[in-house]
């Protein structure tokens, strides 16, 4: 039976981790665009890797459940990389909790069910659920443990209780490593591993729009500020996801790991503290 390692939206940082991972495995790339999905399926495929796509909209339970069917049939799953999403300069506040949130909560549980002993999953979510300031005890555990057809009804999530995109943003984002956190429980009945990574400013198409947009100051300045002086590399990511999701990390589970330059450090404790806000959007999917 073939390995079959599962990418929702492969963008750059989909596509690094999937060469680090996939290697004698089925890749199975799955987006929204089914372009995307093609488009990235013709590189790997160039690179020698054995590759399939389908498309997917995270944000619809029968959509997610349709490529878990598809992935099982190929074979076993083994690797779960999700990278889909959107951001609050792309989409509405609406858009982003379907898609960011409850659309990671769906991912992880659909997959949950059927990855196989001895696999592992990786959520890329993004340096914005570190922005958000804490929440109590009783919203973390809500945001972690609540089924998850009843998420977006959850009175912190409500639009009366959202300032604006970015505020449902970085709620997503940390949502996304409390959802991780619990589910690592669940994932383990089978055997499995499932962690988060949330990245700062990673140089992708996206990001180089980003810069060249309205937001650019911020995001340049960010970046500045920031101890490392620079944005982050697809790779940079991958390197980091390999460690998660191979032997090398299997005492890693139920984490979520901050890759961002120290940007959020700074935002605390350095340059950026106390400053004008910066953008808090991420682009790291494309």
């Amino acid at each position: 039976m073939a390995e079959v390692v599962v990418v929702i939206g492969p963008g750059s940082i989909g596509q690094a981790i999937a060469r680090r991972v996939a290697q004698g495995k089925h890749v199975l790339l799955a987006d929204v665009r089914e372009s995307q999905a093609q488009s990235a399926a013709s590189v790997l495929a160039d690179a020698g890797f054995e590759v399939s796509t389908t498309t997917v909209d995270v944000s619809s339970r029968e959509s997610v459940a349709a490529l878990v069917a598809t992935a099982t049939a190929l074979g076993a799953v083994v690797t779960v990389i999700d990278a889909a999403g959107v951001s609050a300069s792309q989409a509405s506040i609406d858009q982003v909790l379907h898609v960011d949130l409850y659309g990671t909560a769906l991912v992880l549980e659909l997959f949950g069910e059927v990855i196989s002993a001895g696999g592992a999953g990786v959520i890329i979510s993004s340096q914005s659920g570190h922005r958000l300031p804490a929440l109590t005890a009783e919203e973390d555990r809500a945001l972690a443990t609540t089924p998850t057809e009843e998420l977006l009804d959850l009175p912190l999530l409500q639009p009366e209780r959202l300032s604006d995109g970015l505020h449902a943003y970085q709620l997503s984002k940390r949502a996304n490593a409390l959802r991780v956190q619990a589910e690592a429980i669940h994932w383990s009945q089978r055997g499995a591993r499932v962690n988060a990574i949330s990245p700062g400013i990673i140089m992708t198409p996206l990001a180089r729009d980003e810069l060249n947009g309205s937001n650019g100051a911020g995001y340049q300045r960010m970046i500045e500020l920031s101890p490392a002086h620079r944005a982050g590399t697809p790779d940079e990511v991958a390197t980091l996801a390999e460690l998660l999701l191979t032997e090398r990390g299997s005492f890693i589970t139920g984490s979520d790991f901050l890759i961002d330059g120290g940007s959020t450090a700074s935002s605390k404790y350095g340059p950026l503290a106390g400053s004008a806000p910066t953008p808090g959007v991420t682009p790291t999917k494309g």
